[in-house]
């Protein structure tokens, strides 16, 4: 990875759903920029791996099991990372799931699913976060950052994803309302919204003939490149972005102006 254009030295970054996909490219990218990481996730293999790669390229990492839709394990997290490497000042509540199908067939318990770890899951990772950094001075030294991941589809309507857009349309305004409240705590809270990135979770998707026609139907008439969310992520986390709260930036190529998707 190319040097970042922010610096994050001196900064200790706590990272949920960092096993793959964005949290993981996000847990290099801190780490390049001079962070002490706290990689966390459920799938413990990975985490560790991923911190022995980050060591390995001369970062300092820590992997911490967290199950964002449990309050103990978060807080258990926060515990190591702070023994380890100190408050974390830049928390990312990223962790998320993917629960696809129309409304009148999407079983309950899905939906409790996509609503436990993509909304109440932020929700706590970002409380204990502020926690932490207020016990830590954050109100002298206004260096607490906490960055939520949303999506474009918290602004769009689709067909068979509408558990997932409607937690995300509610983690921008979560953002919002932490801002506010946080405000003279000396911690800004700014979200993302990045438009469609080939993971490994959706890749199978964008590979099929629906997933080939819907990026057809945008405007550029291809993905978004996870490298797009680069810059926006090191200035949300670091000194340059203090007067820059309740925030939210959609990062998509103009997916989001023009949309069909089938499914």
């Amino acid at each position: 990875m190319d040097k970042p254009r922010y610096s994050l030295e001196g900064r200790v970054a706590l990272i949920t759903g960092a096993s793959s996909g964005l949290g993981a490219r996000f847990a290099r990218l801190y780490a390049a920029a001079g962070a002490k990481v706290v990689i966390g996730a459920r799938r413990a293999e990975r985490i560790a791996s991923l911190a022995a790669e980050i060591e390995a390229a001369g970062g300092q990492a820590l992997a911490v099991s967290m199950d964002v839709t449990d309050e103990a394990s978060i807080i258990a997290a926060f515990d190591a990372a702070e023994a380890k490497f100190g408050a974390p000042d830049v928390v990312v509540a990223n962790a998320g799931i993917v629960e696809a199908g129309r409304s009148i067939d999407l079983p309950a318990d899905a939906m409790r699913r996509v609503v436990d770890t993509n909304f109440n899951g932020v929700w706590l990772t970002a409380r204990e976060g502020a926690r932490r950094m207020i016990k830590a001075g954050s109100k002298e030294t206004e260096r607490g950052r906490i960055i939520l991941t949303g999506s474009i589809t918290a602004d769009m309507t689709g067909q068979g994803d509408a558990a997932y857009a409607a937690t995300k349309a509610g983690v921008v305004h979560l953002g919002r309302q932490f801002a506010r409240e946080w405000a003279r705590q000396g911690i800004n809270v700014n979200t993302i919204q990045p438009g469609y990135i080939r993971t490994e979770i959706d890749g199978e998707w964008f590979d099929s003939e629906g997933g080939k026609a819907q990026i057809a139907s945008w405007p550029r008439r291809r993905l978004t490149d996870i490298s797009a969310l680069d810059d926006p992520m090191l200035f949300f986390a670091s000194d340059a972005s203090r007067f820059v709260t309740g925030a939210h930036i959609s990062i998509d190529d103009g997916q989001s102006l023009l949309s069909l998707i089938h499914i």
